[in-house]
């Protein structure tokens, strides 16, 4: 059994869980942080003996995985996405990482699409730290786009990769894309100017940066949507903020 708490934020994450937690059976403790599931996310759950479950209210992406964090039961933690399987050979890497104090661990992601591995549009390597000592360290405590903060600690690099299937179909993109802008504009609301012109900006850089620079032109039909589906979001990222603002403003005068 390895001495680290699995941490899991889960809501209506029934798709790919069980699979995930059958993976995750050589940990003592998974715990799951469930923040109002209404399908069968919970049972699954329930049906694996090392997996703990507690219920929470959302925060925000960054405070709530810190409250999941405080909830386990070891200070070793590696935090998962309910989508991201670990590979076999990630989990052999970890059985012969040292748990030193004054490290973190990062780990590649494969992003599928389609049940096609994204190599371009920057899905890869797209490493991401999701080991570390809760004791030194924590998400930051934003609303998206949180991240384990690293300053003063070592990044120890692994090869093994997560399995990421974060997007199956193009309801994916739409769905994510609410979340994702909604919470964008909350957290930079009053912080951060927007436009128009801003938000058009944005959303063509990023078409231009995923399907040019970063190779979608050749992952043919999949590497075009995913690059329209990164315009669709810093567009409407930067529209939904200046609107933020905007309400903000009314409401001060």
């Amino acid at each position: 059994m390895f001495p680290i708490s699995v941490t899991i934020l889960t809501k209506n994450s029934e798709k790919h869980l069980e699979k995930l937690l059958a993976i995750l059976r050589e940990f003592d403790e998974v715990l799951i942080c469930d923040t109002g599931s209404v399908d069968c996310t919970l049972e699954i759950a329930a049906a694996f003996s090392n997996v703990r479950i507690e219920k929470s209210v959302f925060q925000g992406f960054g405070p709530t995985h810190n409250e999941a964090s405080q909830l386990a039961k070891h200070d070793w933690i590696f935090s998962l996405d309910s989508d991201e399987i670990p590979s076999p050979e990630l989990l052999a890497e970890m059985r012969n990482f040292p748990l030193q104090k004054g490290c973190v661990g990062s780990f590649p992601r494969k992003n599928f699409y389609h049940n096609k591995w994204i190599w371009g549009c920057g899905w890869y390597p797209d490493r991401v730290v999701r080991l570390y000592n809760r004791t030194e360290t924590q998400f930051s405590p934003v609303q998206v786009h949180e991240a384990v903060q690293c300053h003063g600690l070592e990044v120890r690099l692994f090869q093994g990769p997560l399995l990421h299937y974060s997007y199956d179909t193009v309801a994916d993109f739409l769905q994510k894309m609410q979340i994702y802008t909604k919470l964008f504009a909350e957290q930079n609301h009053g912080k951060r100017s927007s436009s128009i012109f801003k938000a058009i900006l944005h959303g063509c850089f990023a078409f231009v940066k995923s399907y040019l620079w970063k190779g979608g032109l050749f992952l043919g039909v999949e590497g075009f949507e995913i690059s329209l589906y990164n315009a669709n979001t810093a567009f409407y990222k930067y529209l939904k903020l200046r609107e933020a603002n905007q309400q903000k403003k009314r409401s001060d005068e």
